[in-house]
């Protein structure tokens, strides 16, 4: 399909993002259409309640579903859509987004993803489920000289 991908290139990839750099996400696994990104719950992420804010925890889903499907697809993707269901708060010090591909074609790459978060005793708690649909992106092609 395109470029192969390693977990050092993808971790590259995600550093060149600068919202992610904001948030401090990690990447700490990926490869056999799988990848797990991790951050750390701060204050100042939380929403009104004291709870993770619902925005991180999609911005988590849609970055992991869209690594998950560069592990298959390369790196030329795009989020085209994805849908996140909330099972409950989001409390603890660490939050896990582990994606896997449910299916590859050439044009699309559908993924699902389960966060959860982390206590302080290291105690696993599924928040959120998403799934979503990443888009291979074509070449482009290099301008023309004229």
């Amino acid at each position: 399909m395109s470029e192969v991908l390693d977990l050092a290139l993808a971790r590259k990839v995600l550093a060149a993002q600068p919202f992610s750099n904001l948030l401090g996400t990690r990447l700490v696994a990926f490869g056999d259409g799988a990848a797990t990104l991790e951050l750390d719950i701060r204050d100042d992420l939380r929403q009104q309640h004291g709870f993770l804010h619902g925005g991180v925890l999609g911005y988590a889903a849609d970055n992991a579903l869209t690594f998950a499907a560069g592990t298959v697809a390369g790196a030329r993707l795009i989020t085209a859509g994805f849908t996140i269901d909330y099972l409950r708060p989001a409390e603890g010090v660490l939050l896990r987004a582990e994606a896997r591909v449910v299916r590859a074609g050439r044009t699309r790459v559908v993924c699902r993803c389960d966060l959860s978060t982390v206590d302080g005793a290291g105690v696993e708690t599924l928040c959120a489920v998403a799934q979503g649909t990443i888009a291979v992106t074509p070449p482009t092609e290099p301008p023309h000289a004229t």
